[in-house]
């Protein structure tokens, strides 16, 4: 017993309130260097991690950052029921492929513990659960029956709460779009909370920006976290005039014209764009310059909503929210800033923090999709660094609480993409 208790202390040892803006810098460096690697690390010590709703695993790869610090996370496997993103995972952080339901798996606790089991999932060591379940049916983006919190895809938040129920994981982790803490959803919210609250968690959430902790692009996501005792949120590292940009990204990529792939890089390669399209690109001013009034369809003059579509995106600033549709020069502020085309899959997935290491299985729309819906890795990391050395230290001071973020108990407003809005001025006149 006293041999693990003083290996703890080893492989642990850094992960303190004190050290972690030290420690996100190295993680974030070891996050750059990624790739799979086949390294299997000999302990039982390290906290077991499972992600449900994985994607890719951009929330996954936060954590495995910290494992470059030190054997931190073992990745036990993933759930997400899109065959290629769960390719992808597999691929990069070598576990079974996790191809499935969380709709099924959670119909029965027979079915999770037949999941668990499979993973090899032990009880006696710590255990974080991820549940970023989709965001789409809370969109400020979704029009038809906004307010109504019955889309499919929001069940999936009650699917992970009665997995949280029949495991009792040591903490869990949940992302979604800002709408989730909105007034149309806190109903929603506070059901789910509720529900995790009575199970013996202590609840906390809050809004970040995903360039406070240097991703190249401004995402406003909720986090919601849950454990076991009193915690701190997750402090940001990273202040608004040192804000990563679209040139520090992806200034140092080859050029291509529309429709020309580069020869080294397998997610470097443009979409052909139509004739019309490039007419209009063409004429867009560059670095940041909108499409000119009278250029391209005329329906776009006829509403402001239009403005960012056809638009370049700054050199100098962060991008805007990366989705899978930023190869469409039509879709929104996609184009580059100076070439005449959308970006490439290399671009979207440095714009999103992903290290050039990490693999992507797919075709394009694939690779696209999965990039769009990520979370970006380097927000994980900080995500995940507060979130182990909460797991791993004492209950925190009042003053501690005091310099930690607080909690949001009333929701941010009707629609929270009105406030990203006024945020995002703030940000640009600086």
């Amino acid at each position: 017993m006293e041999k693990k208790q003083s290996q703890k202390k080893t492989l642990f040892q850094e992960y303190s309130r004190a050290n972690e803006a030290s420690l996100f810098r190295k993680a974030v460096k070891k996050l750059g260097a990624f790739k799979p690697s086949g390294r299997k690390f000999k302990n039982d010590e390290r906290i077991q991690l499972i992600d449900f709703f994985s994607g890719a695993g951009g929330t996954s790869l936060g954590f495995q950052a910290l494992n470059g610090l030190c054997p931190t996370i073992e990745f036990l496997g993933a759930c997400d029921i899109d065959l290629w993103s769960s390719e992808s995972y597999s691929t990069n952080f070598e576990t079974p492929l996790g191809c499935c339901d969380i709709l099924e798996i959670s119909k029965s606790p027979e079915n999770i513990h037949s999941f668990f089991n499979k993973l090899g999932y032990n009880p006696e060591r710590k255990l974080i659960l991820i549940g970023c379940a989709p965001c789409q049916g809370f969109s400020s983006h979704r029009k038809k029956d906004w307010d109504k919190p019955d889309d499919k895809r929001d069940s999936l938040a009650f699917a992970f709460t009665k997995i949280v129920h029949e495991i009792k994981p040591d903490a869990i982790l949940m992302e979604n779009v800002p709408e989730f803490l909105s007034k149309r959803y806190w109903s929603y919210f506070q059901t789910v909370k509720n529900s995790l609250e009575q199970d013996g968690y202590v609840i906390k959430e809050q809004i970040y920006d995903a360039a406070s902790f240097g991703v190249p692009q401004e995402r406003f996501r909720s986090i919601l976290i849950g454990m076991r005792k009193n915690f701190c949120l997750p402090n940001t590292f990273v202040s608004q005039k040192n804000y990563s940009t679209v040139r520090d990204a992806i200034g140092d990529l080859e050029p291509l014209a529309a429709g020309e792939a580069s020869k080294t890089d397998y997610m470097h390669k443009s979409v052909f764009h139509k004739k019309s399209t490039l007419d209009v690109i063409r004429q867009v001013p560059h670095n940041g310059g909108s499409r000119p009034k009278g250029v391209g369809p005329k329906c776009l003059d006829k509403t402001k909503g239009f403005s960012d579509v056809y638009g370049r995106l700054y050199w100098d600033r962060p991008s805007i929210t990366i989705t899978h549709y930023v190869r469409n020069p039509a879709s929104g502020r996609y184009v580059h800033p100076e070439q005449d085309r959308g970006l490439t899959a290399r671009e979207a997935a440095r714009l999103q923090s992903f290290p050039d290491g990490f693999h992507f299985e797919g075709n394009g729309d694939d690779i696209y999709r999965q990039i769009g819906e990520a979370v970006p890795p380097k927000m994980a990391t900080g995500i995940a660094l507060s979130v182990v050395t909460e797991l791993l230290s004492n209950e925190p001071s009042e003053e501690d609480l005091s310099k930690s973020p607080k909690t949001i108990c009333e929701p941010v407003s009707s629609s929270f993409s009105s406030v990203i809005v006024g945020l995002k001025k703030r940000v640009n006149k600086k």
